[in-house]
């Protein structure tokens, strides 16, 4: 059982390659990187959780719908929270509902924002 001791705030939040930049903005409280400044942008979906997880992130928000049936994410420490669209100018119009699924993540789940393409 999950104990609210045991959420972070602020939290550690990786964006990923494709994640909408303008969402930086919206993310107040939170400490957010990007995979390219620290480096990672090239390290493949596993690689890139399992240096993120060591370094102590919390969360990855990525784009990647493909990430659930590509990795096994059992026993995993940080959070995923998958965009249904990189678009900043369709996400935009999402902020609220992308910012209350990253505010509600534990550690280890897995959330998918739905952003249709219009």
């Amino acid at each position: 059982m999950l104990l609210l001791k045991d959420l972070k705030w602020p939290m550690r939040i990786l964006f990923d390659n494709g994640t909408p930049e303008g969402l930086l903005r919206h993310l107040t409280g939170h400490v957010v990187t990007l995979a390219r400044d620290a480096g990672w942008e090239r390290l493949a979906n596993g690689k890139l959780l399992n240096v993120a997880e060591q370094d102590g992130f919390d969360l990855l928000l990525t784009t990647d719908k493909n990430i659930l049936y590509q990795q096994n994410l059992r026993g995993r420490k940080i959070a995923i929270v998958v965009l249904g669209n990189q678009n900043w100018n369709v996400a935009r119009l999402h902020v609220d509902k992308i910012v209350a699924a990253v505010n509600a993540c534990t550690p280890g789940s897995y959330t998918e924002v739905a952003i249709p393409f219009r």
